[in-house]
């Protein structure tokens, strides 16, 4: 998996889920712990997500994940880039089939 689709796929979890913890998130997208908190930072540093914790939470560990609207811009653009490759990907395989007959 590319770079792309693992943005991809953390700003659309964090889109579903905002309230989900690290742990979570990278259950659900096949991330070690480390390389989610890493791609967390790293979407922060790129402005696409907004990270606040729950101050008043006596754990503090609780935080909630907001895409920005340079986030969701992001998260759009990569879903039209991902539909075209599949596109392609499939007239790709369509064309093999054709010429298997």
């Amino acid at each position: 998996m590319d770079e792309n689709q693992d943005t991809l796929n953390v700003l659309r979890k964090l889109q579903q889920k905002p309230n989900s913890n690290q742990r979570e998130l990278a259950n659900s997208v096949g991330f070690s712990l480390g390389k989610l908190n890493y791609c967390l930072q790293s979407l922060k540093s790129k402005g696409l997500v907004k990270i606040n914790n729950f101050k008043k939470n006596p754990k503090k560990i609780n935080y909630f994940y907001v895409l920005t609207p340079k986030g969701i811009a992001e998260k759009t653009n990569l879903t039209v880039k991902f539909m075209q490759r599949k596109m392609q990907e499939y007239d790709e395989l369509k064309k093999e089939l054709e010429l298997d007959q």
